[in-house]
């Protein structure tokens, strides 16, 4: 994909900047829309909110969600008490039904080693600071299941409509390295959102290197791949 981009822009077919604007449009926009129905949907219709907890393949498919790479989905809910996120821990195997392209960030072995490894700390490099008090549990997707975050509904959730709730979640949030839309505001309107041209936002950082000074050390709790685990599937769970 990379000489067919250097081939379009070495001759003038397109730009590089217009490349990124389409490739962030569907990262962030366009594919992360199916995900973001069913997390608006979650949040107004309590019905819905427990089939999807209780099987997410089956409740996203009555919204006409799933396909190649979606076949296997678990919803994980975000709470007071417990913050989720997910990783893919061998390769990126990510839901590209529910949440489009996966981000360059997600694929990196950096992101893939230290969401198991220090959490937290992670999540706080990369704008999602979670309180000491509340436990993370990191989710191992796998070519097995796939893993749809639920993010906490916003405060005012109760006197907004469906869709203007789904203008508010983003990728990052249904991954769980994004507590909720840091500004508030929409994504924009559709056609811009089809044509590419809102600006990428910066992506998340991920560094190599140890903890950040001062996090709290962080107890791993046992990470298992045994074939009897159960259907809900396996977190490595962080301890208070």
């Amino acid at each position: 994909m990379r000489a067919v981009e250097s081939l379009l822009v070495e001759r003038g077919l397109v730009s590089s900047d217009a490349i990124d604007r389409v490739v962030s449009a569907f990262e962030k926009d366009i594919g992360p829309l199916n995900g973001a129905r069913a997390v608006a949907r979650a949040w107004v219709d309590a019905e819905f909110k427990k089939r999807l907890l209780t099987d997410a393949t089956a409740a996203l498919r009555d919204l006409g969600i799933g396909g190649l790479q979606g076949e296997h989905m678990v919803a994980v809910e975000n709470t007071p008490s417990v913050h989720n996120v997910v990783v893919c821990t061998l390769c990126s195997c990510y839901p590209w039904p529910v949440l489009g392209l996966p981000p360059v960030w997600y694929k990196s072995p950096s992101y893939r080693a230290r969401m198991v490894r220090e959490p937290r700390a992670l999540l706080r490099e990369m704008g999602c600071d979670v309180p000491e008090d509340v436990e993370i549990r990191v989710w191992d997707s796998s070519a097995d299941k796939r893993y749809l975050v639920l993010p906490q509904p916003p405060a005012d959730a109760s006197g907004r409509s469906e869709e203007e709730l789904a203008e508010l979640v983003t990728r990052d949030a249904m991954v769980g390295v994004q507590a909720s839309r840091p500004d508030g505001q929409r994504r924009g309107s559709p056609q811009e959102r089809r044509a590419g041209l809102r600006r990428p936002v910066a992506e998340p950082r991920v560094r190599n290197g140890r903890r950040a000074g001062g996090a709290r050390p962080v107890s791993l709790g046992r990470f298992s791949r045994s074939t009897d685990r159960p259907d809900r599937g396996h977190a490595v769970r962080r301890r208070r």
